[in-house]
């Protein structure tokens, strides 16, 4: 029996491997684009960067160290140059998929990165598998601009699994749906009509504002706004205010919301301020053919009837007053119940012309008597 030589003892000695194998090597060496594991083979294990990742010019020296060890999976028993060609990225890839199918028929939620914004979703990797969500399964709400999730760590759960046709779905919107019921759930437990929570502007519409109150969006009318009148929402709010609002109402998962509180009314104390005989001062916000009313202070209107404008007649309001015109009037009748104040001018004016005859009676009879002394004085030096 002839001896085997060194060489042979050695070769020997050495595992064999086969395309398709799963291999585990230590790294010998690193360079941007390449690695260099030993195998235990004759040959030294070569990773590309394209077979290590999907992840487009990555320094390799970044992510591995000497001495790391991990396994791979053969491509080619000789490269052509006397090397095994591996990839880490296709077994990574099948280990992904293993994952994505358990996590699929388990309902699984999983967590991954956002490796790429796509005009029509994201796309995220899970151990080198590519999972598409489609924009429509995001959020739950529409977003144009997906570029915000770049780069973003984001939960999901697969809805459509087939590796064969490269079809990995993920769905991002069904769990924010439930979160969000969850949030609602948990905070209609908590709130109660005559509340007041705080708020953040959402929306802003002719008719009101939507605000969210810590998971649920309140409906703030223009008519809740203030106790005066509002022109416009947009006037008075914009997008990502914060305010104290009070629950007025809740009616399932509606609320409706309100800046009038109560201790805030102007009414509380308009039966001192705007008694019978008081006279007040306004500005004239809106006319009728009837009358015009008077904005006295913010949530108290009064009425001016056209019949109390003037001591002659007047056909309209408009043609003696105009909106924004400031006036002076007085209070002739005060309804706290109905929540109505009616004002006149004219009757100003009769004070004022019974004060003037009054005035101009007083100097008639001053001078009357100043005459009468003379003509006494007059007489008396005559007879002397």
């Amino acid at each position: 029996m002839s001896e085997l030589s060194f060489e042979q003892l050695l070769e020997e000695s050495l595992k064999t491997i086969r395309t398709g194998e799963v291999v585990e090597g230590t790294v010998i060496s690193v360079k941007e684009d390449e690695i260099v594991l030993n195998i235990g083979y004759k040959s030294d294990g070569i990773i590309t960067r394209n077979e290590y990742t999907n992840t487009p010019n990555v320094d390799l020296t970044t992510i591995v160290s000497v001495g790391d060890t991990m396994e791979a999976k053969v491509l080619k028993v000789n490269d052509g140059e006397g090397q095994v060609l591996l990839t880490y990225k296709r077994l990574a890839a099948e280990k992904g998929n293993k994952k994505l199918e358990e996590a699929f028929e388990n309902k699984e939620v999983l967590k991954a990165k956002v490796t790429q914004v796509r005009e029509g979703g994201l796309s995220v990797t899970v151990e080198e598998s590519q999972v598409f969500i489609p924009a429509s399964l995001v959020s739950d709400s529409y977003e144009k601009d997906l570029s915000k999730y770049a780069d973003q760590e984001i939960e999901f759960v697969i809805i459509e699994f087939n590796p064969k046709k490269r079809r990995i779905i993920g769905d991002r919107k069904q769990l924010l749906v439930l979160q969000k019921e969850a949030a609602q759930k948990e905070l209609l437990e908590k709130i109660a009509v005559g509340q007041v929570v705080e708020g953040t502007v959402k929306n802003v519409t002719d008719f009101g504002a939507f605000v969210d109150i810590g998971g649920l969006d309140g409906l703030l009318h223009i008519s809740e706004m203030s106790w005066g009148r509002v022109e416009h929402p947009k006037k008075v709010f914009k997008v990502g205010d914060s305010l104290n609002v009070l629950i007025k109402e809740i009616n399932g998962t509606k609320i409706a919301l309100s800046l009038k509180f109560d201790d805030t009314n102007p009414w509380l104390k308009a039966a001192e301020k705007y008694a019978v005989g008081n006279v007040v001062k306004g500005k004239v916000a809106r006319m009728t053919d009837f009358g015009a009313f008077v904005e006295l202070e913010s949530g108290i209107d009064a009425l001016l009837h056209v019949s109390q404008i003037a001591k002659a007649h007047v056909d309209k309001p408009a043609d003696v007053l105009k909106v924004g015109q400031e006036i002076e009037a007085k209070v002739v009748d005060f309804n706290e119940e109905n929540k109505k104040i009616s004002l006149s001018i004219k009757a100003l004016l009769t004070e004022e012309a019974t004060e003037e005859v009054v005035e101009e009676v007083a100097e008639e009879v001053a001078e009357e008597t100043v005459e009468e002394v003379v003509a006494e004085t007059t007489e008396e030096t005559v007879e002397e």
